[in-house]
């Protein structure tokens, strides 16, 4: 069992559910640290005056905000925090429900399992689940976690409630600020209806154990051989991908697809990859700039359009 990270109460109508919410994800795999090259000295972070250098004692330290000065702050004690806190900011109250998948995914934060605090918070705690999962509704509501007011939407999920904290609208941003916007090109008939066809050739139920961490379990492999006093070697190019039924009849639509459409094109199935050292020979002799930094697939992009010169 792992602790929870919030305890309080979930107000479904007048009725209230007490709760503990428990962190539904959890990374896996080697956690790489830092040393000083040559040594075991490993490298930390220490919390430092930045004027002085000189490390400070957590009890002194206290947290602050940017004003609309450039470089000035101001200070917040604790208890002035702990004052502007919500009232209640121990209560989810549910102030509506919405349909299920109504909320897309670009909004999700974070997501938790919802427990009940107490053996008496059962019955009322399996009648909110029995009634979402049966409406096919999700509640909406807000919560304080961690310093941070959020939204939140209470779901079954798995045979439990979850509470998911969502994004506010200011927080989420539109591709307008973050990319350059997309040319428009006009779509042929025929490269769409092969798109169209390969996307039905290629499709299949979600099922997550069809992904495999292959570059952890890589990882996790070095770690113990380097251990070990040894290493190990693998294929350039491996990544992880969903594992798909053998037999699919979509190759022949991925070369269609592939020829019909204009500019430089990727190697078909039969053709093979060029290693790293392939490529940089050829990117040697098209005389392509700054390829000694590329990486392969950088690489197989710039000599594909240096070829095409």
């Amino acid at each position: 069992m792992v602790n929870p990270v919030w305890v309080g109460t979930l107000m479904f109508g007048e009725v209230p559910i007490g709760i503990r919410l428990y962190s539904a994800r959890e990374r896996r795999g080697p956690v790489l640290h830092q040393f000083e090259r040559g040594t075991a000295d490993r490298i930390r972070y220490v919390r430092v005056n930045e004027r002085t250098g000189e490390e400070v004692p957590a009890e002194d330290i206290v947290r602050g905000a940017r004003t609309a000065v450039e470089d000035e702050y101001v200070v917040l004690e604790p208890e002035e925090v702990e004052e502007i806190l919500p009232h209640g900011s121990r209560t989810m109250r549910i102030d509506g429900f919405v349909s299920e998948g109504a909320v897309g995914p670009l909004w999700y934060a974070a997501t938790y399992y919802v427990a009940p605090r107490d053996p008496g918070d059962a019955e009322p705690y399996r009648l909110l689940h029995s009634a979402l999962d049966q409406t096919r509704r999700v509640g909406t509501a807000t919560v304080v976690l961690r310093d941070r007011e959020s939204p939140v939407l209470i779901e079954p999920i798995r045979g439990v409630l979850s509470a998911s904290t969502l994004w506010w609208p200011d927080e989420v941003r539109t591709p307008d600020d973050v990319m350059p916007p997309v040319p428009h090109v006009a779509l042929g008939k025929e490269e769409l209806a092969l798109a169209r066809e390969l996307v039905g050739s290629m499709a299949m139920d979600w099922d997550p154990a069809h992904y495999d961490d292959s570059y952890g379990h890589r990882l996790t492999e070095l770690v113990r051989a380097k251990a070990k006093g040894g290493t190990i070697t693998h294929r350039p190019g491996d990544r992880s991908r969903p594992r798909r039924p053998e037999g699919r009849a979509d190759d022949a639509l991925q070369d269609a697809l592939r020829r019909s459409l204009p500019g430089p094109r990727p190697p078909g199935r039969g053709e093979g990859r060029r290693t790293k050292r392939e490529l940089l020979r050829r990117a040697s002799e098209l005389d392509v700039p700054g390829r000694s930094k590329m990486n392969r697939e950088e690489l197989e992009e710039a000599v594909s359009r240096a070829g095409g010169r």
